[in-house]
């Protein structure tokens, strides 16, 4: 398993609640590809939101992602971290 970072861009305005529903979408379907959300953040102002998490591919992520709803402009492998 790798760690990926991926990153959502035109969510201007997302509320707290809004990102919990969003990441409680992915959380319900994950298993399927073998992917795992650990966590979520988002800057309302500028609309960006990160996802972090453990998964056996880029396209894994995303399939995830897409099937919730909320397809990833970019996924980015992270292959270090301290």
């Amino acid at each position: 398993m790798a760690q990926f970072m991926d990153v959502h861009t035109g969510m201007k305005g997302i509320t707290a609640e809004q990102l919990r529903e969003a990441h409680q979408a992915d959380l319900a379907i994950e298993k399927e590809e073998g992917v795992h959300f650990e966590r979520a953040w988002a800057d309302p102002e500028s609309g960006i939101v990160y996802c972090l998490s453990d998964a056996p591919s880029a396209e894994a992520v995303q399939r995830i992602h897409e099937r919730a709803g909320h397809k990833a402009d970019e996924v980015h492998k992270v292959p270090l971290s301290i």
